[in-house]
């Protein structure tokens, strides 16, 4: 025997039932009375006021953060130009201390130079006093041997060629000449 075949209808593509509810809620009725509930009830609880109000404060602290900022900014500004005052100021004070130093080095090297050739000038003259000191002893030295010497040979000229009667013929003359 044969079974007997059922037959089933497979709607066509695109073509479907819609669900509803009793009959004339479909889905997007029923979506838009929920969102038209929900937007109801939100104004009825006064969310719009409170978020507002949510974001007055958001917007006043904002703003308070950026008169701060702006207030930081300011007083940054003001501290870098006196610290750049200031570095400026350091700066030229070191070309002064630079300045001056090179002047002192410079007076220094002068009275150095000035120093150093009366330093020369007081040797030079010591030594030239010196040699002439030793100049003189040499002389004087020369001329005591030499007169030493002068009287030894006299005494031995004497001693040979003269005699008794010629000594006293001497001394005699020696008197009379007194």
């Amino acid at each position: 025997m044969a079974e007997p075949t059922t037959h089933v209808e497979v709607p066509a593509e695109g073509h479907h039932a819609e669900p509803s509810i009793a009959g004339f809620a479909t889905a997007p009725f029923v979506v838009a009375f929920a969102m038209t509930l929900v937007i109801v009830l939100l104004i009825w609880k006064k969310v719009p006021g409170a978020i507002g109000k949510s974001l007055d404060k958001k917007i006043d602290a904002i703003r308070e953060q950026l008169a701060e900022a702006e207030s930081l900014r300011k007083d940054a500004e003001a501290l870098k130009a006196e610290y750049e005052a200031k570095a400026q100021a350091a700066g030229e004070e070191a070309q002064a201390m630079l300045a001056r130093a090179k002047t002192d080095a410079e007076a220094i090297v002068a009275k150095a130079e000035v120093d150093a050739k009366a330093l020369v000038e007081r040797r030079q003259a010591m030594a030239e006093a010196k040699i002439a000191a030793e100049e003189r002893a040499a002389v004087d030295e020369l001329r005591a041997r030499t007169a030493r010497a002068a009287t030894a040979a006299a005494a031995k000229l004497i001693a040979e060629q003269s005699d008794a009667k010629s000594d006293k013929a001497l001394v005699d003359q020696a008197i009379a000449g007194l």
